[in-house]
C-alpha cells in the first residue's frame, strides 16, 4: 500500500473506531484497506486506555462489578456505541428470519426490537462479569486481558473485510471496506495478537492464544451466517463482529479452570 495511504488511513481508523476528534480526510478503497488493517492496534491502544480504568476504579476502592461497569460504559462512550448499535441491529435482523433487502431494512430501521435489546442485555452483562474477574489478577495479566480482547474485536473486522466476503449494499461502510484486505496481513495480525494474549492467563501461556483463535473461529461463523443472510457485509455487521469477538475473548481469558 502506497506510503500517503497511512496517514489518512490511521485518521479513518481512529475515527472509525473511537470518538477522536479528528477530521477524516481523504476516504476511499484503499485508505479503507489501510484503516482496517490498523483496527487491531486503534482496539489495542482503547485496551490500554480501559485496562487503566478499570485499574483506577478498583484502586479508588470500588466494588469490581462497579469497577466493571465503569469499564464498560467508558469503552461504550470512547466508541459512541456504534458496535453495540451495531450487535443490536444485526441480531434484529436474523431473529426476524427474513433475509436479503427485507432483513437490510429491519437493519436501518432506528428503533431496537427484544432480540437486539436481548443481544446488548447479555453481551454487556458478560463483559462486566468478565471485566470485574480481573482487578484480582496482576497488571500485566489484566493490561494484556483487555488490550488482546479489544483488539481481537477489531481483527476480527479485518478477516470480515477479506477478499471474497462482498458486501450486502453498493454503499456504506460495508461497501467502502469489503474484500479490501488479502490474507497474509490479516494472518501477521493475528500472530500479533495472539502473542498479547500469552501474557493474559499467569501460568497458563497457552490459554491466551488458543482464546484468541477460538474467538476468531466463532466470529468467522457468525460472518458466513450473516453474509449467507444479508448478501454480504454491512457496517452493522461490522460492529457485531466487535462485539461478539470481544465477549467471547474477554470470558476465555477469566476462566481459570
Amino acid at each position: 500500500m502506497p506510503d500517503r495511504s497511512l496517514p489518512a488511513g490511521a485518521r479513518l481508523a481512529l475515527t472509525t473506531f473511537t470518538i477522536a476528534p479528528l477530521r477524516t480526510g481523504r476516504v476511499d478503497r484503499e485508505t479503507a484497506a489501510v484503516a482496517m488493517l490498523l483496527a487491531p492496534a486503534v482496539g489495542a491502544l482503547l485496551g490500554v486506555v480501559l485496562a487503566a480504568i478499570l485499574l483506577g476504579a478498583a484502586g479508588a476502592g470500588a466494588p469490581v462489578l462497579v469497577a466493571g461497569v465503569v469499564t464498560v460504559a467508558a469503552g461504550a462512550l470512547l466508541t459512541r456505541g456504534l458496535h453495540l448499535d451495531g450487535l443490536a441491529d444485526t441480531v434484529d435482523a436474523l431473529g426476524s428470519y427474513r433475509s436479503g433487502p427485507a432483513a437490510l431494512e429491519i437493519m436501518k430501521k432506528p428503533d431496537v426490537g427484544p432480540f437486539g435489546v436481548a443481544a446488548l442485555v447479555l453481551v454487556l452483562l458478560l463483559q462486566v462479569g468478565a471485566l470485574a474477574a480481573l482487578p484480582d489478577r496482576r497488571w500485566p495479566a489484566l493490561l494484556a486481558t483487555v488490550v488482546a480482547a479489544t483488539a481481537a474485536g477489531r481483527l476480527a473486522v479485518g478477516w470480515a473485510c477479506r477478499r471474497g466476503v462482498p458486501a450486502a449494499r453498493p454503499q456504506g461502510l460495508g461497501a467502502l471496506v469489503a474484500g479490501t484486505l488479502g490474507p497474509v496481513p490479516l494472518a501477521l495480525a493475528t500472530v500479533a495478537v495472539a502473542g498479547v494474549a500469552v501474557a493474559a492467563v499467569p501460568g497458563r501461556p497457552w490459554q491466551g492464544p488458543l482464546v484468541v483463535g477460538v474467538a476468531l473461529a466463532a466470529g468467522s461463523v457468525l460472518l458466513r451466517h450473516t453474509v449467507r443472510r444479508f448478501g454480504g457485509i454491512t457496517g452493522d455487521v461490522l460492529g457485531a463482529q466487535v462485539e461478539v469477538v470481544t465477549t467471547l475473548v474477554y470470558l476465555g481469558l477469566v476462566l481459570t479452570g
